[in-house]
This record gives C-alpha cells, structure tokens and sequence, in this order.
C-alpha cells in the first residue's frame, strides 16, 4: 500500500504511535537534546510547546528533480510545510527567522490538516515537512485526519539528521522519503556551528537507521527512499570526505544531493571561517571526493561566480 502511511493507519499503528508522542509532550525526550520540557507548560529548547507552529506552507519548486516536477506546460512542487523552532542552533541558518527566532503561528491541529490537502490539492507531489521533529506528534495527528478526508500524498522527513534513533523506529512504515543531512563529520564543528555536542555521533545512527528503513531512493516502482544532502562549507568545516566515505560503506545507490549555495548569514556573518561564500575550487574539490568514493547517483549544482 502506498504511501506507506496508509497501511499503518488501515492496522492502528499510526494511533499507538501518536499516543507514544504525545506521552513525549509531559517531560520531552523527542530530539536528542533531551530538554525534559513539559511542553504543556513551557516550551522546550526548540522553542516550541504544545501545539505545531509554523511560519508558512506553499508548492516549492527548489528541492531535489525527483521531487519536484517541472515542464513547460505543468509544474508541480513538493508541498513544503516549514515548521518553526528547531534543536540546532546553527549560527548561518538561512531560516534563522523561524528556526531560531521562533517567527510564525500556532496552529489547531485540524488546520494542519487542511494545510496538508490543501497541498495535495494544489498538486504538491509530496508533503514535504521541514524540521519535524519536534512537532511529531501533532502532525501524525494531522495527518490521520487528513488520510480520513483523501491525503494519498508521500511524505518526505527533511531533517537535520539530528535524530533520535528510538524515534526514528516509530515512524517506521509511515515515512516514505527521507532527506537527510550531513552538515558535519566532527562533533566539535557541530558544537562550534550548530550549538550541539554530538552531531555526528548521532547523525551516523540516525541515518542507519533511515537507510533500513527505506533503502536508497529510487523512483519505481514508486517513489520511496533515503536521499543525502550534503551543504558544502567553507575550509572544509563539513568535513565532505569523511562524508562521503561514510555513505559509501552503506550503499554506493544513496543519490547525494551537493549543494553549493552557501552564504554567510545571521551570526556566521562576521566568523572568521565560514563568514564568506564557498570557492568554485572548494566545491570542485568535494564533487572530486564524490568520485573518489563512487557515489554517481544524484545531484550537482552549477557553481556562479559573482
């Protein structure tokens, strides 16, 4: 049954999976910061309490091809829902606006709902949920109301692959699509840049973790798998090698999505390491470890020089 979520409601699942969420909401364990909010009283340090905020939902035609859908007569994006708050702290975050600082409204959860068919009916391919995580159990709850009403659309998990793998295991057989991060290969760039001290310890587990569940993405039958994006930063900060090399000992079929858009904001403006765009040879540079480990399937960008 696709989207995989459609069995899990049809065998109940899906509600013994948001009952365990919401049980997280009391003293909150559902990102590996661990904070122990009572998120009915206060907000945790995502910022969020207990209802799902966020700052917009629209058709975005910017993710990767296989997700998007674009011709000269038809052009149907990925239905992007952008949650606020986040369990990193990045400090060159281009959403910063809502990740950090919290910017956007809280929504009831049959609003959520309608957000979701709403893009479905606007022809969004998926539903493309931007930082979940900490917004997990209201929109399961959302999303079996939504399934009631017609939703029959995948869901892509994009996450920082800052994942808790226990987690991780509940949304097992509900999530159709990951797309992944790997922002760093050390845990003190993950400290330094992104405010946590365990980024890449974690990350591996998680994106193991993502992996057996869905395998590496392929487009047929149907569209279902794991995708990894890989945001290359200046001086090598994302340690992109190591990177590569990790993903490689998975599968050689995980498409790497490479990007080359970054630009310092928000607090990296004035760093003295990544407070500058990347070089055209820093970015050459990571497309040749891509080579070096045999990863073919995916995705570069064209490198503009100013």
């Amino acid at each position: 049954m696709y989207p995989y979520y459609l069995e899990a409601y049809t065998s109940g699942k899906l509600r013994e999976v948001i009952e365990i969420l919401n049980e997280q909401l009391s003293e909150c364990r559902l990102c590996p910061r661990e904070c122990g909010a009572n998120r009915h009283e206060k907000a945790g340090i995502c910022l969020q309490k207990a209802k799902p905020r966020l700052i917009n939902y629209l058709l975005h035609f910017g993710e990767e091809p296989p997700l998007v859908y674009s011709e000269k007569k038809e052009k149907r994006g990925a239905g992007t829902v952008f949650f606020s708050g986040c369990s990193m702290k990045c400090i060159y975050c281009q959403n910063f606006g809502f990740s950090q600082l919290n910017n956007g409204r809280n929504f009831e959860i049959e609003e959520l709902a309608e957000a979701f068919l709403e893009l479905q009916e606007k022809g969004a391919l998926n539903l493309d949920l931007v930082t979940p995580t900490s917004h997990l159990p209201f929109i399961l709850e959302a999303l079996s109301i939504a399934i009631e009403k017609g939703l029959r659309i995948p869901i892509v998990y994009n996450t920082s692959s800052y994942e808790k793998v226990e987690i991780l295991k509940l949304l097992d057989g509900i999530i159709d699509i990951y797309l992944a991060d790997i922002r760093y290969t050390d845990d003190e760039m993950g400290k330094k840049y992104s405010g946590v001290d365990n980024y890449w310890s974690t990350a591996r587990k998680a994106i193991l973790e993502m992996y057996r569940q869905v395998g590496p993405f392929k487009e047929e039958p149907f569209k279902r798998g794991l995708i990894i994006r890989h945001l290359v930063l200046p001086n090598d900060v994302s340690g992109s090698e190591k990177a590569f090399e990790f993903v490689s000992g998975i599968s050689l079929s995980i498409p790497i999505s490479l990007m080359s858009q970054y630009f310092p904001v928000y607090k990296a403006l004035n760093d003295p390491v990544i407070g500058r765009k990347i070089t055209k040879i820093e970015y050459e540079t990571a497309i040749e470890f891509m080579e070096k480990y045999h990863l073919s399937n995916g995705w570069i960008q064209e490198f503009e020089l100013d």
